[in-house]
C-alpha cells in the first residue's frame, strides 16, 4: 500500500519558468529564467524594455524564449537529410508544423566556474540536444546574458559534438515595450526590402518587397497600425549589425541590435497578448539566422562539422 504524506504548505511556489537568475548592472535589472533560458525581465531605472507576466505562468506566446536548433516552423514536422526522411513530433497542431525547435520546454543548466560565478552581470544557461524524432545529431548550446553599459547582451554558443556534420539555426523571442507605453503608439522602424510570403499553414512560398502597412517600417510605422506574423528579409545593416528600432512619442526608444549572423526577422503584433492587466497589443522582433522551414529549404542554414563550435551575439539598448 502506497503511503501519502502530508507536507507543509509551499509558501512560495517555484515558478513556471524554473530557477530564476537575477542580474544587476547599475541601474539594469534582468531576470532569466531556467526553462528555454527565457528572458523574463529587462529593466532600467524601473522602466520595462521587454514584456513580463507572472510567476506561476509559462511564456506567453513564447515570450522571451531561445529557438534552438530551429527558429519558426518545419512544414508538416518533415524534412529530409542526407536522402533519409526525418519525422519531427508536432507542436503547433493547428497547422501540423514542429515550431520553434526542442529547447522550449528544456530545463537549462548554469554553467559554473571562471570569474561569472563572482559576477552580479552575467549568467550563462547551457541545455544539450541529443537525438530524437527526426533529429539525428547532438549539439551543445548555451546562452550568455550579460549586463552592459550598452544594455542587455545575449550570446548563443553552439558545438557539433556529435560524429556527423549538423544543420541548424538559431533565434530568440523577444517581446518589447518602453515601460508603460501603449504599444499601439509606439514607433517601429526595421530597414528590410523584403518580406516572407507564407501560405495559409505559414510556411514560405518566396519573398515580395514591403507592402501595405509595412511599406514605411524602414522609415518607422505606427505599431498599433500592423497586425501582423511575417518574416523579414534582405535586412539592411547599420556599421556591422542590424537594429530594429521602438520609439515612443516622448522620444523614448529602444534598439534590438543583432550580429550579422542574424540576417532575418519574424515581426510578430498580436492584439491579444495576455499581459498581467489584461489582453492588448504587443510587438515581438526575433533575431533569426535562417528563415522559417530552412530545414527544408536550406536557406540560412548552419552547418558544424564535428568538433566544430559557433557563436554569435544580439541586444537590447535603451536610448
Amino acid at each position: 500500500m502506497t503511503a501519502v504524506q502530508t507536507r507543509r504548505a509551499i509558501v512560495d511556489p517555484r515558478p513556471a519558468s524554473g530557477e530564476q537568475f537575477v542580474l544587476h548592472r547599475g541601474a539594469a535589472r534582468a531576470v532569466i529564467g531556467q526553462v528555454a533560458a527565457v528572458l523574463r525581465e529587462f529593466s532600467v531605472d524601473g522602466v520595462h524594455y521587454t514584456e513580463t507576466w507572472p510567476d506561476g505562468q509559462t511564456p506567453p506566446m513564447g515570450c522571451g524564449i531561445v529557438l534552438m536548433p530551429w527558429p519558426n516552423r518545419v512544414a508538416g514536422a518533415r524534412w529530409t537529410h542526407d536522402g533519409r526522411a526525418q519525422h519531427l513530433d508536432v507542436t503547433e497542431p493547428a497547422n501540423g508544423n514542429a515550431i520553434h525547435g526542442l529547447l522550449r520546454n528544456a530545463v537549462y543548466q548554469r554553467v559554473p566556474g571562471g570569474d561569472e560565478a563572482s559576477r552580479a552581470d552575467t549568467v550563462t544557461l547551457a541545455a544539450s540536444i541529443y537525438p530524437q524524432h527526426g533529429w539525428p545529431f547532438t549539439l551543445d548550446t548555451a546562452v550568455t546574458y550579460a549586463l552592459t553599459d550598452e544594455g542587455l547582451r545575449v550570446t548563443h554558443s553552439v558545438a557539433n559534438v556529435g560524429g556527423e556534420p549538423a544543420p541548424f539555426g538559431c533565434g530568440a523571442h523577444p517581446y518589447l515595450r518602453i515601460g508603460g507605453v501603449p504599444t499601439e503608439d509606439l514607433t517601429l522602424t526595421i530597414r528590410a526590402r523584403q518580406r516572407i510570403v507564407t501560405d495559409d499553414r505559414m510556411i514560405p512560398t518566396g519573398t515580395k518587397p514591403l507592402d501595405g502597412p509595412l511599406a514605411t517600417l524602414p522609415t518607422g510605422v505606427r505599431v498599433g497600425d500592423l497586425d501582423v506574423d511575417t518574416g523579414l528579409a534582405d535586412l539592411e545593416q547599420v556599421g556591422e549589425r542590424y537594429e530594429h528600432v521602438l520609439t515612443g512619442p516622448q522620444g523614448r526608444g529602444v534598439t534590438l541590435w543583432a550580429e550579422a549572423a542574424f540576417a532575418w526577422a519574424q515581426l510578430y503584433t498580436p492584439h491579444d497578448f495576455p499581459a498581467p492587466e489584461g489582453a492588448r497589443q504587443a510587438v515581438a522582433i526575433e533575431p533569426m539566422t535562417c528563415p522559417a522551414d530552412a530545414l527544408n529549404s536550406g536557406e540560412g542554414l548552419i552547418v558544424l562539422q564535428p568538433g566544430q563550435t559557433w557563436s554569435a551575439s544580439w541586444g537590447i539598448s535603451p536610448a
